[in-house]
């Protein structure tokens, strides 16, 4: 069992809530001119060819039982309509915006913990997730006004990596996680190729296109950037307890902020920028309860 080293987990993380920004702002440059199934199918080869030669390494394992490779599919759904769902909606929204809309992720999941799992969640977590949503309202308005339905897509996100992360709790405990990311974008690739060759390129969103060269490196740093970002997550769970993270990933939204900034010139409005710190401040709110109820709860004789 890996010893708790938690400078190095929230390093680890810090690296990630840096990195991820990256990402999305790269998927939003090539979103005009790729393919919706061009960029989902880098960003999942990339992971498991960049992974797969570490695992054979290191010899870690891949195999699993029936039940295990069950969850991995449901977890790789989620994590495929996710990010389908975030690259469109980059086409439409701002950076900031669409990321701090798929913040309310922690409010969807407690009330999936709630409604879904029936786990005891107190009125104070439960008036966040009305504020959250209320903040997350306040960042769609302007959005909706400008682009219509596209602005709702973060929603979507939202909803889906709050069941990814309730797959991925089911995962952690019994699935190696570097084997975990290798296998996700093996099982992302074939149901894409599948997708592909069903289709036969009768959809614009599902065909292929010979990238120029300057398209070309950007969705080879697309791949590598998201790959990277991910398993520095992954690590990062590793070395220190989820309650310690989970406070810092809220810092992936300034860094956002500057992506957008730096390469697209767009900065959340007012109406927006309220919302945004509403969002953040319930996300915390709900963090910090979360782990004041953890230490109330006696440990198990």
């Amino acid at each position: 069992m890996t010893a708790d080293r938690p400078l190095l987990g929230i390093s680890l993380m810090l690296c990630f809530c840096a990195i991820v920004p990256l990402s999305d702002g790269l998927a939003k440059l090539l979103g005009d001119t790729i393919p919706l199934i061009q960029l989902l199918l880098v960003r999942f080869t990339a992971q498991w060819i960049l992974l797969l030669p570490v695992i054979l390494a290191t010899a870690r394992p891949m195999r699993t039982s029936r039940r295990i490779a069950w969850l991995i599919a449901l977890r790789t759904t989620y994590f495929m309509v996710g990010m389908a769902a975030m690259f469109t909606a980059l086409r439409f929204l701002p950076l900031a915006d669409a990321v701090a809309i798929a913040f309310v992720a922690p409010v969807i999941l407690l009330l999936l913990g709630r409604f879904v799992l029936d786990e005891h969640v107190g009125p104070r977590r439960l008036t966040a997730c009305v504020v959250g949503f209320g903040g997350t309202l306040l960042v769609i308005q302007p959005s909706f006004e400008h682009v219509g339905w596209p602005a709702l897509l973060p929603v979507v996100v939202a909803v889906v990596l709050a069941l990814y992360m309730l797959v991925s709790r089911q995962l952690a405990k019994d699935y190696d996680p570097l084997s975990l990311q290798a296998t996700t974008g093996m099982m992302a690739t074939a149901f894409l190729v599948l997708v592909f060759f069903i289709d036969g390129g009768r959809t614009a969103a599902l065909q292929l296109k010979i990238p120029d060269l300057a398209d070309g490196l950007l969705l080879v740093a697309l791949g590598v950037v998201g790959t990277v970002a991910h398993v520095l997550m992954t690590w990062s769970l590793r070395y220190a307890p989820s309650a310690t993270l989970a406070p810092m990933q809220y810092l992936e939204i300034p860094f956002t902020t500057l992506v957008g900034w730096l390469f697209f010139h767009d900065l959340p409005g007012g109406v927006a920028a309220l919302g945004i710190v509403i969002i953040v401040a319930s996300g915390l709110y709900i963090v910090y309860r979360e782990r004041r109820t953890a230490e109330l709860v006696p440990p198990e004789a």
